[in-house]
């Protein structure tokens, strides 16, 4: 019996517990809620260039280092994983350099600023043998994980179209988010890369070949149509796009038409995710619905869901995959695959034509 123990323990490769850090305490903070709540997940540290942010989140979450560099932090030899919440401008390089020094990654959306930038991402975590995820919170909600196991388990039928989208009246974030040198974009890469990937993901991902789209700012280049929340960092003109609409084709013939923006004359802001499928349709805006049809009549659908906190979720899975006890959710070749599809919408409403979308 001892030698059979002992060759078991020989053949675990993963930690029990992981320490953890996190990299810009704005939105990081949904991160941080994430560790704690996980039980095989510590806060190790925590980083931002604004001191006494990072000196109230250490104290919060009892992180036992603070910094402002996050290339000192990467020093900390028993820091295993990162989550890198910064300005999408910086995610390629500081994730690459957290990879190369040997940490897991989650990544906040987008995953990069271009396919480019995401390619040497997925790579290096490849070459480092470390996880790298994305943080696409939406599918880890109660409502998209009960209606995934519908679709998967053939009741909808082939899903072969879907319309999504999030709309705003008066929505544009201040700061860096309008500078296309910080942001990479408006709308499209802001909120778009949520609701395409929702879509996506629902639709079992199929590999995404052309896209066209359009590309309008009209309202936010004249200075109107600003929300009140976003973050410092930014100056410079506003110079992204304040609506973008879009349709991408998939290999085997599937299509999701997508619109976003921040600021549109409409009556309110909403948000939506429908999907067509040959046996059934299910909307999750503004209300989670399946349709279909029993015995010869109608039927609507009001399955009931978990309450989730899908920021924290995403965490907790995170670490548990880090741990051996799940296979990731959100890699980040799926975000990739989705920055691929933005980029192809930016190219196509640069150029006025449909765009192929190249990679793997």
């Amino acid at each position: 019996m001892p030698p059979k123990a002992a060759k078991a323990k020989s053949q675990s490769k993963h930690p029990q517990t992981i320490n953890a850090a996190v990299i810009g305490v704005g939105i990081g903070g949904l991160h941080l809620r994430g560790y704690r709540k996980s039980p095989h997940a510590k806060v190790l540290a925590v980083c931002d260039i604004d001191v006494k942010r990072a000196e109230a989140a250490a104290a919060e979450y009892c992180a036992e280092h603070i910094f402002t560099d996050y290339r000192e932090m990467l020093k900390l030899r028993d820091l295993d994983a990162v989550s890198v919440c910064l300005p999408n401008y910086l995610h390629a390089q500081v994730t690459i350099d957290c990879l190369r020094a040997g940490k897991h990654v989650m990544c906040e959306k987008p995953l990069a600023m271009n396919a480019r930038e995401g390619e040497r991402m997925v790579q290096a975590a490849r070459k480092a043998k470390k996880l790298l995820m994305l943080a696409v919170n939406n599918r880890y909600r109660g409502d998209v994980g009960v209606l995934k196991r519908y679709i998967d388990g053939g009741e909808l039928g082939r899903i072969y179209f879907a319309k999504c989208g999030w709309i705003r009246r008066s929505g544009i974030p201040r700061g860096w988010f309008g500078v296309k040198a910080m942001s990479g974009g408006g709308p499209l890469i802001d909120l778009g890369v949520h609701m395409i990937d929702l879509a996506w993901y629902l639709m079992g991902r199929p590999k995404p070949v052309r896209a066209s789209g359009v590309t309008y700012s009209e309202i936010g280049s004249r200075g109107a149509g600003m929300g009140g929340w976003g973050v410092g960092h930014g100056g410079g003109k506003f110079d992204v796009e304040d609506l973008a609409a879009g349709l991408i084709r998939f290999e085997d013939g599937q299509a999701i038409q997508t619109e976003m923006s921040w600021a549109t004359h409409i009556e309110r802001d909403r948000g939506f995710c429908d999907l067509y499928g040959t046996v059934g349709g299910a909307s999750l805006e503004p209300q989670f619905r399946i349709f279909t049809d029993k015995h010869g009549a109608q039927v609507d659908l009001a399955p009931r869901f978990p309450e989730v906190a899908s920021h924290e979720a995403e965490i907790v899975h995170f670490v548990e995959c880090i741990v051996g006890r799940a296979r990731p959710i959100s890699p980040g070749e799926d975000g990739l695959a989705i920055q691929r599809m933005l980029d192809a919408i930016y190219r196509s409403a640069q150029t006025g034509k449909e765009v192929a979308i190249g990679g793997k």
